[in-house]
């Protein structure tokens, strides 16, 4: 019997690149087993040889950049200097973890409940399989980095990336392997999520998801009933805030990237602006002009800013968001129509004024090259506006007083607020953590929380000489009293 197959298709042309075979249940089955036989032996590798392997994907990855740069551009539509940020991602996530896993990883020896007479040490030991379901956006940057951190911590990986993009993630597994990762261990199984996705997450010990919140509510139920972990960034209708003391010139030079990177099918990016009153005008034409000059267009080079979107359904998505916006009373200032003399997908790059409640838009994500500007009189209305939405992935906050600035981003309800930037500098600085707050999903990436997500710890304490409990011959209540004051001496000597 014929094994199923899904078409690859490049969303600049609309033309087949590859049939991708689908895997079987049985399929799925031989993947986790191979896994879990590598990963027992991978287990024992010493942390040091991981770490080398890690290092030779990093310059693999960069001095091959070319390959991977024209597959990721074929596959997602988006232009190379987007893609180009895919390869940024993955390099300084694996030079970070191969910097800090040795540390991170090592047994730790806490204060044991009686200092010298109880011992206790903290080892880590890795969950198992790990599966990394990562989406069509952003193929390489999240197939990889999410997977590097759980392979140094001793896990195995099974991939699950989209149909539409799995090549950039066979790429990445072939890449690792090349750098000495044993294979097996890190493996790529393809087919829809409602067609293995449940059966991917009954077989796996924890699961990274990057992708829809709608997604996400159904991952981490599978995952509960099962009583495994989840790792799980969701959407976001992320905010932009431009105080009055903004440099609007460089407010206004971000905010186009920060809006329309990767045509704006980026979790992370900014889809809402508020702008004070005082340079409301300045700004927006300033924005609006740079917008206009956007360059799109397809080329597997660096000759265009802005690519295609993905599918037909982000486009139809587009479409629908700005003419219902429009159809209610909203101005389109640039942009607002599809471009099908440059490919089936391309849409120019929007920007809406007089959005109001009752539009699609003004809630929920588009995930398109779609923005919203609107007029605030203050900070406090600024923040109330940002924070009016049930996402809380990333926003972003511009003023020449970074102290401010500073104030006013910490009252902003995000997993990451960037100062005078877009989404890069808090993204880009993976020794800190990142994620999002309410339907932008739970738990991180990066930093140390990135690879400790991906260990369970044992607890070993050794009791020596004396035991935890009366001595021979004394009374309970004189243990008890004699306890008691064992703990007010340790409080007073501050010890924990």
């Amino acid at each position: 019997m014929a094994r199923p197959r899904s078409r690859s298709s490049p969303p600049a042309t609309g033309r087949k690149i590859v049939d991708l075979p689908q895997s079987s249940t049985a399929d799925l089955d031989r993947a986790f087993e191979t896994a879990r036989r590598a990963q027992r032996e991978w287990a024992k590798t010493p942390v040091r040889e991981r770490v080398s392997i890690l290092r030779r994907f990093h310059d693999l990855v960069l001095s091959e950049q070319d390959a991977i740069l024209d597959i990721v551009q074929l596959e997602s539509g988006k232009s190379r200097v987007h893609a180009f940020d895919e390869v940024g991602d993955v390099a300084v996530n694996a030079r970070y973890y191969a910097g800090v896993a040795e540390k991170l990883l090592a047994p730790r020896t806490p204060r044991g409940v009686l200092p010298m007479l109880t011992r206790v040490e903290v080892r880590n030991r890795p969950k198992g399989v790990v599966a990394v379901i990562s989406p069509w956006n952003y193929p390489l940057a999240l197939a990889a980095s999410d997977a590097l951190p759980a392979l140094v911590a001793g896990n195995a990986v099974i991939a699950r990336p989209d149909n539409q993009t799995a090549l950039t993630a066979l790429w990445a597994i072939d890449t690792a392997e090349r750098a000495g990762l044993p294979k097996g261990l890190w493996q790529g199984v393809l087919g829809r999520g409602s067609v293995i996705g449940g059966e991917v997450i009954a077989r796996a010990d924890y699961v990274d998801y990057t992708g829809s919140s709608a997604t996400g509510r159904t991952i981490a139920r599978q995952a509960g009933e099962r009583l495994i972990g989840c790792s799980l960034e969701l959407g976001g209708k992320n905010p932009l805030l431009v105080l009055a003391d903004a440099d609007v010139p460089a407010a206004a030079r971000i905010a186009v990237r920060a809006c329309f990177a990767s045509a704006g099918q980026l979790c992370e990016s900014i889809e809402r602006i508020y702008v004070h009153d005082a340079v409301y005008e300045r700004f927006v034409g300033e924005f609006v002009n740079r917008t206009r000059a956007l360059r799109l267009g397809t080329a597997l080079d660096y000759s265009y800013e802005i690519g295609s979107l993905t599918f037909p359904r982000q486009i139809d998505t587009v479409a629908a968001h700005v003419d219902d916006a429009v159809a209610q009373g909203a101005t389109v200032l640039t942009g607002g129509r599809a471009r099908p003399d440059l490919g089936p997908y391309f849409y120019e790059p929007t920007i809406l004024e007089g959005v109001r409640p009752g539009m699609t838009v003004y809630r929920e994500e588009t995930f398109g090259p779609v923005v919203s500007v609107y007029r605030v009189h203050s900070d406090d209305e600024a923040v109330d506006q940002a924070n009016d939405s049930a996402y809380g992935l990333n926003a972003s906050v511009w003023s020449r007083n970074t102290a401010r600035a500073r104030e006013v981003a910490a009252r902003i309800e995000a997993g990451s607020v960037n100062v005078n930037e877009g989404f890069i500098a808090a993204w880009g600085s993976v020794a800190a953590p990142s994620g999002g707050l309410g339907i932008s999903g739970g738990g991180r990436r990066h930093g140390p929380e990135g690879l400790l997500k991906y260990i369970d710890t044992q607890t070993i304490a050794v009791q020596r000489a004396l035991p935890i409990a009366p001595l021979p011959g004394m009374s309970e209540a004189l243990w008890a009293k004699t306890m008691t004051l064992y703990f007010g001496v340790m409080k007073a000597l501050r010890q924990k």
